[in-house]
């Protein structure tokens, strides 16, 4: 599968960018599926209802499904957290995986960055970003487009994965 990244550090605007990015690059008659990142404790079900309570009793896995949706929510109970390989390939096949965070990974990515967050750039130390979604004109020796330009960010993207 092909793989792009966008990264950057908090409120830089990555989600915004990754949202606009998936809805230009489906609309482009792509299909895409995303990876996100979260570094502190997330919980997509709620108590009382019934997959939670299934979790909570100590199923290694509850896979809830309906007519809209699949969900797999998957315990890790003190193992590792998955690598990016590995959740990589947990998905169905599509023309481009999107993947918010990861920073540290390999694969290439766009950093999002919003001089109002206070935040140094991290591609001038980080030779997996190829072009950087700014706020403001920057000087670097990588492409650099406004952070709204999203049509020009998804060309260069899917021209960097041979779309």
């Amino acid at each position: 599968m092909r793989v792009y990244g966008v990264t950057g550090w908090k409120n830089a605007g990555k989600t915004g960018l990754m949202e606009r990015l998936v809805a230009e690059i489906t609309g482009r008659g792509f299909t895409v599926s995303t990876v996100k990142h979260a570094h502190h404790s997330v919980d997509v079900d709620q108590p009382g209802t019934d997959s939670y309570r299934h979790r909570t009793a100590g199923a290694s896995e509850v896979l809830l499904a309906s007519g809209q949706r699949v969900a797999i929510m998957q315990e890790l109970r003190g193992a590792a957290e998955p690598t990016l390989d590995e959740l990589l390939a947990r998905l169905l096949p599509v023309d481009l995986v999107l993947i918010e965070g990861f920073k540290r990974e390999a694969h290439p990515k766009v950093e999002a960055f919003r001089a109002e967050a206070n935040n140094p750039l991290i591609a001038p130390k980080n030779s997996t970003i190829h072009a950087v979604a700014s706020d403001t004109p920057l000087e670097l020796d990588l492409p650099v487009f406004d952070l709204n330009d999203t049509s020009a960010i998804a060309e260069f993207i899917l021209h960097e994965v041979g779309l």
